[in-house]
């Protein structure tokens, strides 16, 4: 694990103290499918599990679509004994707080995500949320984050919200549309990829989808990683 999480550093802090850095973990299978009935699971494998775990060990929080919180059961993430020591070293917490974004808040708050995590869950949601569901956020102990004066999340504005609450080391989960609306509004810094060794067809996700960009954007590998076919990739900004 130690190795990993040296491998999967983030980068140091900027002159004038920690910058926001996003970066995205994904897995997709060799003809471009993030999901297999609705779930990443069957695409991936142990190796891959074991860097999400890593990833999760190394960020101060997690930025995950609603759709994806109702889809996959999202729950809150857990304390690690193997990573205590690190956590504690870079001045976190004993593990990631979970931040859901959602413009509806049309969430189920009596899940486990919302009433028993080690760190209070974040929503992100715009200005014009429903008062009534604010209200059931907070009064199930998330905290409910403005990040966008309408009802949707302006990504730019969610990452320096997360930023100025001392969250500078973030990482996104998705689902594919989070994924793509980060990528359109230029916010992503880095995107931990795995490549399942598998072929799905159908017409499931790519892992990011929505509005696309004018240009498309060049990132450089910075590592790749083998184990059992599977390829786990990291690029970052040119």
């Amino acid at each position: 694990m130690a190795e990993l999480a040296a491998a999967y550093a983030y980068p140091e802090v900027g002159p004038g103290g920690p910058l926001p850095w996003l970066r995205a973990n994904m897995v997709s299978t060799l003809d471009g499918a993030a999901q297999h009935d609705g779930r990443s699971q069957p695409i991936s494998s142990a190796t891959d599990m074991r860097i999400f775990g890593t990833l999760r060990a190394l960020a101060d929080v997690v930025v995950v679509g609603a759709q994806t919180v109702r889809q996959e059961g999202y729950r809150p993430a857990r304390a690690r004994a193997e990573f205590a020591e690190m956590r504690e070293a870079a001045g976190q917490g004993p593990a990631p707080a979970i931040a859901v974004v959602s413009a509806s808040l049309d969430l189920d708050f009596s899940l486990p995500l919302f009433t028993s995590p080690l760190v209070p869950t974040l929503i992100l949601t715009g200005a014009s949320a429903a008062p009534d569901r604010v209200a059931a956020a907070e009064k199930a102990g998330a905290r409910v984050v403005t990040a966008g004066d309408g009802i949707g999340v302006d990504p730019a504005r969610a990452v320096r919200a997360l930023a100025v609450l001392g969250h500078t080391r973030l990482l996104t989960e998705g689902g594919p549309r989070l994924l793509g609306q980060l990528v359109a509004a230029g916010v992503l810094d880095e995107l931990c990829l795995t490549v399942s060794p598998m072929l799905t067809a159908g017409d499931a996700q790519r892992i990011a989808g929505g509005p696309a960009v004018t240009v498309p954007q060049r990132f450089k590998l910075l590592s790749m990683l083998e184990e059992d076919g599977f390829l786990f990739t990291r690029y970052g900004r040119s």
